[in-house]
């Protein structure tokens, strides 16, 4: 049986005071293992988002524990937490978030920098990383020369830079269309998984729930099901 990667327990975020005070997450319990797809589905304002920042330790929760590979995240002193971050937890933003003015071989080596890594050297890990994604012929083009599923995979590879034990996709197939939404799917499923990494990914694509090997959905802050994905209805 794989090791558990993430487990969640009794996660509760609220947001104002008093009578304006409201529940985004309440009381949630998950985990998820190594070498797992696992998806969190749900419609807007279903506490979705609020969950993801507790996860990757940006925003705190009320109540409740995050463990990553049996590391309490939210124990951790703000420096520690800030270095654990960048070094396990990798992140695809639903827009890329890719620099405009920098190659997208700087912008693969971004997270290499920012942990003092030598130019050349950074650069080097880099490049093997944008031939793992099959872009190493475009390693020297601005982001806005890239396509769409080519710009996602730039974004897959910079997070991927870091060897993350936990890689988060943020509706990876939200800018791209069914049949270029698949192929990103079907290249992480091939490429990216493994028995060392835990994919977590949010959507509301119903098109590519078959690439989970398991689908949690929320609804008003709670669980309503976990479910692998052949049961998801």
């Amino acid at each position: 049986m794989s090791a558990i990667a993430i487990s969640a327990r009794e996660l509760v975020k609220t947001f104002g005071e008093g009578d304006a005070k409201t529940y985004a997450v309440r009381g949630v319990d998950f985990e998820a293992s190594f070498g797992e797809i696992f998806f969190l589905v749900g419609p807007s304002g279903s506490g979705k988002t609020t969950l993801l920042s507790m996860i990757s330790g940006i925003l705190k929760p009320d109540a409740g524990s995050v463990l990553i590979d049996n590391t309490d995240i939210w124990r951790l002193e703000n420096d520690v937490l800030a270095d654990f971050r960048l070094n396990r937890i990798g992140f695809v933003f639903q827009d890329y978030h890719l620099f405009p003015r920098l190659t997208t071989v700087e912008n693969v080596a971004i997270p290499l920098i920012l942990k003092r890594r030598d130019w050349d050297e950074a650069i080097r890990e880099a490049m093997a990383y944008l031939e793992v994604v099959g872009l190493k012929s475009r390693a020297n083009l601005p982001p806005f020369k890239l396509s769409g599923g080519e710009q996602q995979r730039v974004a897959i590879a910079r997070a991927m830079v870091s060897q993350p034990d936990i890689l988060i996709f943020d509706e990876p197939t939200a800018s791209l269309d069914g049949d270029s939404g698949r192929k990103i799917m079907a290249f992480i499923k091939s490429r990216i998984v493994s028995e060392k990494r835990c994919i977590l990914v949010v959507t509301h694509d119903n098109r590519i729930f078959e690439y989970a090997d398991r689908i949690m959905k929320m609804e008003d802050g709670r669980v309503t099901a976990i479910e692998a994905s052949g049961e998801v209805r």
